[in-house]
C-alpha cells in the first residue's frame, strides 16, 4: 500500500537521525516569535527617549504584548480551526514582518503599542499551529521530541536573539531592532513556503463539536495547572539579577554569563522534554521536569539563606542550570499530553496552554515583585518554588483520568 497522507508520505522519506528543513523552519519561527516578545526589555531606554515617555511606560509595551497574545490565543485558534495551518503559518509570517516594520515606524508611542498588540495576535495564530504541525508530521514516536526542537526556538531567542537585537538597538537604534525582527519572519516565511509540506484539511466538525473536549476535567486542570507551573519557573529568571547579586555578588559580566548558561541549559531541557514524552510518556515527563525544577529553586533558597552573598559563581551557575532544564523541558511533555487528550481540539488546546503560560508570567512578574519587597532574593525563590509545588499537584490530580 502506497503512503498517502502528508505525513506518510514525510515519513517515507525523512530518516530519523536528522531534523527535516521544515522542522528547522517551525523552531526558527518560535525564534523570531520569541525574540520580538523579549527584546523590547533591551531597548526600553532608547524608546523612552526617542517617544518622549517614562522607561515604565516603554516596559507596559512587553505587558501589553503577553496580555494580548493570551487573550488572542483561543480565539484566533477557534477562528483559524478551519484553515490549514501551513497557510496559516506562511501567510501570517509576513504579516508579522509588516508588523514590526510599521512598528519601526512608528511616530508615537500610541502607535508603536497598536503595532505591538496587533503583532501580537498574530503570533497567537501562528505559534500553537507551529507545535501542532510539528506534532502531526512527525514519524511515530516521536511527537515529543519533535515539539522539543520548536520548543528550542523560544529559549534560543533569550541566548541569542535577545541579545543580537539588543546590540542593534544599541548601534542603530530600536527602530532597527524591529527591523531585524521583521527581515527574519520574511526568512522564516520564505522557508516554511519551500519546504513546509501540504497538510490535510481539518476536519469538517461543527464549533460545538470542536470545542467539547476543552470542557474535560483533565483538560481544564491541566490548563490550569500551566498558571503556577509557569509562574514557578519564570519568577526565577524574572528576578535572576537581584537574585545572583543577593547570592553571589556578581558583576554585571558575571550575570550576562549566568544568563548564557540558563540559555544554554534551557535549550538542553526543552530537547530532553521531548525525548522523554516519547520514550517515558508526558506525565512521568511532566512530574520529572517540574521535580527537578522544585528542586533547584529550593537549592537556591537554601544558599540564600546559609550563604548569602557567599556562594561560589560556579555552583550557583551549576544550580541554575539544573533548575532550567526541569523548566523548560516541563513544555514539550504537557503539550504533548494535551495534544492526546483533547482529540480534534488539539490545537485550540495548545492555544489556551500558551494562554495560561503567559498568565503565569503575569503572576510570575507581579508576585515575584511582592515576595522580593517582602524577603528578598529568598522570598522570590520560595514564592517560585510553592507556584512550582503548586502545578505538580495540580498535574498530579489532572493525570488522575
Amino acid at each position: 500500500m502506497t503512503a498517502s497522507t502528508p505525513a506518510a508520505r514525510l515519513r517515507s522519506t525523512t530518516g530519523h537521525g536528522r531534523s527535516p528543513a521544515w522542522l528547522l523552519c517551525l523552531a526558527l519561527l518560535t525564534f523570531v516569535i520569541g525574540t520580538d516578545d523579549f527584546v523590547i526589555a533591551g531597548v526600553l531606554g532608547e524608546i523612552a527617549a526617542d517617544l518622549r515617555v517614562t522607561e515604565s511606560a516603554a516596559g507596559q509595551l512587553v505587558t501589553a504584548f503577553s496580555l494580548a497574545y493570551a487573550a488572542a490565543a483561543p480565539l484566533a485558534a477557534v477562528a483559524t480551526a478551519r484553515l490549514p495551518r501551513r497557510a496559516v503559518m506562511i501567510c501570517g509570517m509576513p504579516v508579522f514582518a509588516a508588523l514590526n516594520a510599521l512598528a519601526a515606524l512608528a511616530p508615537t508611542y500610541t502607535a508603536l503599542m497598536v503595532c505591538r498588540v496587533l503583532a501580537a495576535v498574530t503570533a497567537s495564530m501562528i505559534t500553537p499551529a507551529a507545535f501542532a504541525t510539528a506534532a502531526v508530521l512527525a514519524p511515530p514516536g516521536r511527537a515529543g521530541r519533535f515539539m522539543g526542537t520548536v520548543a528550542t526556538g523560544l529559549t534560543l531567542s533569550l541566548l541569542a536573539g535577545v541579545p543580537l537585537g539588543t546590540w542593534l538597538g544599541g548601534l542603530s537604534g530600536w527602530r532597527s531592532t524591529m527591523l531585524f525582527v521583521a527581515a527574519l519572519a520574511l526568512v522564516t516565511a520564505a522557508g516554511l513556503g519551500l519546504f513546509m509540506p501540504a497538510l490535510d484539511k481539518a476536519p469538517p466538525l461543527t464549533l460545538g463539536r470542536r470545542l467539547a473536549p476543552l470542557a474535560s476535567r483533565p483538560v481544564l486542570v491541566s490548563l490550569a495547572a500551566m498558571v503556577p507551573g509557569a509562574a514557578g519557573g519564570l519568577m526565577t529568571f524574572v528576578y535572576i539579577d537581584p537574585i545572583a547579586q543577593a547570592l553571589s555578588g556578581v558583576t554585571t559580566y558575571g550575570l550576562a554569563l549566568l544568563i548564557a548558561v540558563i540559555g544554554v541549559a534551557g535549550m538542553a531541557g526543552a530537547w530532553l522534554g521531548g525525548r522523554g514524552a516519547d520514550r517515558l510518556g508526558p506525565e512521568r515527563t511532566i512530574f520529572l521536569a517540574l521535580a527537578v525544577q522544585s528542586a533547584g529553586t529550593l537549592t537556591l533558597t537554601a544558599l540564600a539563606w546559609l550563604w548569602p552573598g557567599r556562594t561560589p559563581a560556579l555552583l550557583l551557575a551549576l544550580v541554575l542550570a539544573c533548575w532550567q532544564i526541569g523548566g523548560w523541558a516541563f513544555n514539550a511533555p504537557s503539550q504533548a499530553r494535551l495534544l492526546r487528550i483533547a482529540g480534534p481540539s488539539g490545537t485550540e488546546a495548545l492555544a489556551l496552554n500558551t494562554s495560561a503560560m503567559y498568565a503565569g508570567i503575569a503572576v510570575a512578574g507581579s508576585a515575584g515583585g511582592l515576595a522580593l519587597a517582602a524577603g528578598g532574593a529568598a522570598g522570590v525563590l520560595l514564592a517560585g518554588s510553592g507556584f512550582t509545588l503548586l502545578g505538580l499537584a495540580m498535574f498530579a490530580l489532572a493525570c488522575r483520568r
